[in-house]
Parts: C-alpha cells; sequence; structure tokens
C-alpha cells in the first residue's frame, strides 16, 4: 500500500464528503520520509546528524550575541526561537493555540492540534490548496477581502462565485446558498465565512446566524461542502446582540456533508501583525486517523512553500498565550477598539444620505459605506488625497472601507467629515 493510500482510506472512510471535496492536488500530497521526517525520528538520539541546522553539537544554536540579546528570552525558549521549528508547528505552541482556540467550547466538540501557518493568508492558501482547483466553485458574499481572488482564483483556477452581503441595507445571511442556487447538485463546493467581516466589519446577531446556519445546512444536502471560517477578526465583537464565537463550532458535526476549516491566528487577535503566526484547524480529535492523514498533507504543503514556519514568532506568541493575565489584555485591546466603533459610528449618523450611507458594522477593525448613484468610489479616493490629506480604501462598484482600527478615536469625526466634503465635491462635478 502507498503513502496516498494509506492517506486516502482514513480521510475516505471518516468524511466521504471531505475526500470528494479534496482538489486533485489535495488528494495527491502526503508528507514525504525525506529530511523533516528522518530529523524527527532522530530526536534525542545521542549523535544526530540528520538537519542542517548549525548548533553546538548538542542540540542549543550557535546564536550571534546580536541576535540572543535582541530576543531578551530565558534559555530554552531562546534555543526554541533560534532553531528551525517542526513543519507542523511547535508542539507547545500549536497545544497553546487548541486551549486559546477552546474557551467557552463545549469539550464533546471535537477539533484537531491546530497546524502552524505562516500567517492567515497562508492558511488560507494551503485551504485553497487542499479544497480548489480549476473550475471548483468558491463562494464569498460581495463585497470581500480581495486576496481571496488570488489566493482560490489566480493559484489554484477556482471559480470565484458571489452573491451580495447585504440586501437594501441590511446584511443577507442567505447569501452563500443563493450564489450555489445555479451550481449543479452533487458538485463540490468551498464556501467562505469571513465574520467579522473584511471589508463589512459585521458580525451576525443571534437571528441572522440561525437563518445562516440553516441555509448552509441546507446546501449540504444538495453537495459536499467545505466552509472555510476566515476567523482573522475573532473576538472583536462589540455589540451584545452579536455572538462574538466562531460559527466553525456551530457547524461540527451539523452534517456529513458539511466540513467547517478554521483559519485563525495571533494578527489580529494579539496585535501581533509581524509575527505572521497562522493556524489551520480541522473538526476532527487530534488522534483520529483521519486528523493526522490531513496533517501529513498539510506538511507536504507547508515543505514545499516555505520549509517550516517561523519558530522566534512562534516563540512570542507562546509567551504570550502563556501570560496569566493574557485574556484581560486582548479584553483591553477590544475595549480600546470598541471606544473607536462608537465614535465612528456616532459620526456616520450625521452623513448626509444623499452621499452615503453606512451598512451595518458592529465588530472587527473596519466601516463599510456605500455611496450614492453617480460617486465613484476611486475618484473619490483620489480626491480625498489629493484636497484632503486622507486615505481610505475604494471598491468598486460603489462602496470605500474605513479601518478605524488604524485611527485615534478623537480624528475619526474629522476622518468623516473629509470624506463627505470629498464626496459633496464629487457630487457638484
Amino acid at each position: 500500500m502507498t503513502e496516498l493510500d494509506r492517506l486516502r482510506e482514513p480521510i475516505a472512510d471518516a468524511s466521504p464528503a471531505l475526500w470528494a471535496a479534496l482538489s486533485p492536488l489535495g488528494r495527491r500530497v502526503a508528507f514525504p520520509p525525506d529530511i523533516p521526517f528522518q530529523a524527527a525520528e532522530a530526536r534525542g538520539m545521542r549523535y544526530n546528524g540528520t538537519i542542517g541546522q548549525i548548533t553546538d553539537g548538542a542540540g542549543r544554536p550557535l546564536a550571534l550575541p546580536a541576535v540572543a540579546e535582541a530576543l531578551a528570552l530565558e534559555q530554552a525558549a531562546s534555543d526554541r526561537a533560534l532553531l528551525y521549528s517542526p513543519v507542523q508547528g511547535i508542539l507547545e505552541v500549536r497545544a497553546a493555540w487548541r486551549r486559546w482556540q477552546r474557551r467557552g467550547v463545549d469539550r464533546a466538540l471535537p477539533s484537531s492540534q491546530p497546524l502552524v501557518t505562516v500567517g492567515l493568508t497562508h492558511g488560507l492558501a494551503l485551504a485553497a490548496d487542499l479544497f480548489g482547483g480549476e473550475g471548483r466553485a468558491i463562494v464569498v458574499p460581495a463585497p470581500f477581502w480581495g486576496n481571496y481572488r488570488q489566493t482560490f482564483g489566480v493559484r489554484t483556477g477556482a471559480r470565484i462565485v458571489t452573491a451580495p452581503a447585504y440586501r437594501d441595507g441590511t446584511y443577507n445571511p442567505l447569501a452563500i446558498p443563493e450564489a450555489l442556487a445555479g451550481e449543479p447538485a452533487g458538485a463540490p463546493a468551498v464556501a467562505i465565512l469571513n465574520l467579522p467581516s473584511n471589508p463589512g466589519g459585521y458580525m451576525p446577531t443571534t437571528s441572522e446566524r440561525s437563518a445562516l446556519l440553516t441555509g448552509l445546512l441546507a446546501e449540504a444536502e444538495r453537495r459536499p461542502l467545505v466552509v472555510l471560517c476566515d476567523d482573522a477578526y475573532a473576538g472583536l465583537v462589540y455589540e451584545a446582540e452579536a455572538p462574538a464565537r466562531s460559527l466553525f463550532w456551530d457547524l461540527i458535526g451539523r452534517h456529513p456533508q458539511l466540513v467547517p476549516v478554521k483559519i485563525d491566528g495571533g494578527t489580529k487577535e494579539f496585535s501581533f501583525f509581524g509575527g505572521r503566526v497562522g493556524f489551520l484547524t480541522f473538526p476532527f480529535e487530534p488522534a483520529s486517523k483521519i486528523a493526522q492523514a490531513l496533517e501529513s498533507k498539510v506538511k507536504c504543503l507547508v515543505r514545499a512553500v516555505v520549509g517550516s514556519p517561523v519558530a522566534t514568532s512562534q516563540v512570542l506568541l507562546h509567551q504570550a498565550l502563556m501570560a496569566p493575565d493574557v485574556e484581560e489584555q486582548v479584553e483591553a485591546v477590544r475595549r480600546r477598539l470598541g471606544r473607536r466603533y462608537l465614535v465612528l459610528r456616532e459620526a456616520l449618523q450625521s452623513v448626509d444620505s444623499g452621499l452615503m450611507r453606512p451598512l451595518p458594522f458592529n465588530a472587527g477593525c473596519f466601516a463599510l459605506l456605500e455611496l450614492a448613484s453617480g460617486l465613484d468610489p476611486e475618484a473619490l479616493r483620489q480626491r480625498l488625497l489629493a484636497r484632503h490629506d486622507t486615505g481610505v480604501i475604494s471598491i468598486q462598484p460603489s462602496y470605500v472601507r474605513i479601518a478605524f482600527c488604524s485611527v485615534k478615536a478623537d480624528d475619526l469625526p474629522e476622518l468623516v467629515e473629509r470624506l463627505a466634503r470629498g464626496a459633496r465635491e464629487g457630487r457638484v462635478r
């Protein structure tokens, strides 16, 4: 039996829908028994000549003092930071992140040991390799983060299928099943749930969440459906009527043809943007054969692109995860962003609805504004740069995005005023 046969069996047996949803690349990858595999087997040997990293001969790095001093870590952590990470990530980091993910989660719900990725985009790219591929339908409520198109469409040849995330100025929880209505029944598909969202800054309310889940379960009756939960902004929710919990947990085990996959990380949750530590989590117990088979596939893909994830930033994230007051520190950042959200929400109430209207936002880092007919978002963006010393993001055909995460609360009213002024000037023209 080949290694690919050994991986096929646990996946196809435990989740036929997941096997059906794998791309041709996803089916044929397996972690090879080459250098990292053999080095792992030799770990702890008295004489270990397997891996090509420069050490003192006893397993410790020969670090430049300038590098070691910059880290200012205790010796064991410094050693881990300066040597190669395992391809799947440092075990202690993975275990600590799993505990972080599962705060308040029912112990009966399965989840794998998270696999470390080089940022969340890398996690999405790995998911694209596993589940994308030529012609595969990738459903994304629109407007959406533009890099989905590069990650899934350009890289793998998948088709980006969209439906409005908003209808008549309100959130549309049925965007995904509406987009899939025209797809042939039985054909596997991938849906992306980016909640809280970029660019919308929205987390569904309890009733919207229920409708969204019902729609996804109904769609799973028609086809194998992989739901990628892009949880980049997990926890950043500012209104009580919007549950902060990831929909990943609500989807686990709900239908045999629906497989959720969680992509999250320290970037936004820990304000560690330069660290580039993401995680990829599957809805299976860590010791299960299917989780181990999927880990082999992901390790093959990681090994083929980046070798192994960055050890230094993993160690720094682990230090943060082990801090006794880490939850309070994360909450302090959320409260600070929550104040900016409230200031921005109030400032937008005074904007002339004949120029633009804010779409619902209650979470994350952004507010999305829909421009009135006749106003071009890119022309407005250029006008704000040239005349008003103000930067926003334009999104065709009719939106601008404000990232309130990067603006002081006291500056947000003036930003809104300049935005409205630029829009008025465009309307006069």
